[in-house]
């Protein structure tokens, strides 16, 4: 690792590189163990994120490319392109826990209206989840496990927690993808809406704002924002998206984050990543 010949490295780093995760251990016990100079440590630093990064693209694909596409997975595998030795055990810990205190004050006769309020009162409420207004832009608002720590985040990471939480409670709420912002949808499954005079034509019930701590929004609402911002309505406006669009939107928001604090070497990474879902 240390040698001053490229070649040599070279040939080290690629074999090293096809040994993939199971080689940091021991480049890291080198790093703390060996002083070879300063080099050797560059060389050593780089050549574990290169074997990070080789891995966190292999799990992305695999997750693109499988039938489920689990969506709290796939915010984890983003999480570990900055956090490579996070527990993901902790998150799925963290996530079982939220949702037994909901389902505790949860019962099969409530409305759907009443349930969301249980889940506010329980994500907002007891574990004191907040969307993080001053910090909007900051990474960590994208990432699943800085956002469970310090209680903040942005729509969509507050969003899919919420919709993860709910869907484990076999509660119909999944993520729509709005310009400028990310909501969820309450879908109409006991077909609610043919009882209602302006029942909505996408099959929703009513809209859920996680950054405004669970506020509810109907179609109107909607419309109204998308007409603030110059917008013209669609109906992937009103619709639920994919567990792909979601982790490509968040991709999104990882670039933008790290273009404005000028790291364009995680802004190459993120958007290679985020080709990996086109």
């Amino acid at each position: 690792m240390d040698d001053p010949d490229e070649q040599v490295y070279a040939h080290v780093r690629d074999r090293l590189l096809e040994i993939g995760p199971d080689a940091v251990q021991l480049l890291e016990s080198s790093w703390e163990e060996k002083d070879y100079g300063l080099l050797f440590q560059s060389r050593i630093e780089t050549l574990i994120h290169e074997i990070q990064f080789e891995e966190c693209k292999r799990q992305l694909i695999s997750w693109y490319r499988s039938s489920t596409k689990d969506l709290l997975k796939g915010a984890i595998i983003v999480a570990k392109y900055q956090y490579p030795g996070l527990d993901e055990k902790h998150i799925y810990e963290f996530i079982e826990r939220v949702r037994r205190d909901c389902w505790l004050e949860l019962n099969p006769n409530m409305t759907a209206f009443e349930s969301i309020r249980i889940i506010n009162k329980v994500l907002f409420g007891q574990y004191g989840f907040s969307g993080n207004s001053k910090n909007y832009n900051s990474p960590l608002n994208s990432f699943l496990n800085t956002v469970i720590e310090t209680k903040k985040g942005n729509p969509l990471s507050l969003s899919i927690l919420y919709s993860v939480i709910a869907q484990e409670l076999k509660l119909p709420i999944y993520g729509v993808n709005l310009p400028n912002h990310f909501i969820l949808a309450y879908m109409d499954n006991n077909g609610v809406n043919q009882f209602i005079s302006n029942g909505n034509e996408y099959g929703v019930l009513f809209y859920i704002n996680a950054f405004s701590k669970g506020s509810m929004l109907q179609k109107d609402d909607i419309v109204q924002f998308l007409t603030s911002i110059q917008v013209a309505p669609q109906a992937s406006h009103f619709q639920p998206c994919s567990n792909s669009d979601i982790i490509r939107r968040m991709l999104t928001n990882l670039i933008s984050s790290f273009q404005q604090v000028g790291n364009l070497e995680k802004v190459n990474e993120l958007i290679e990543l985020r080709s990996l879902l086109d």
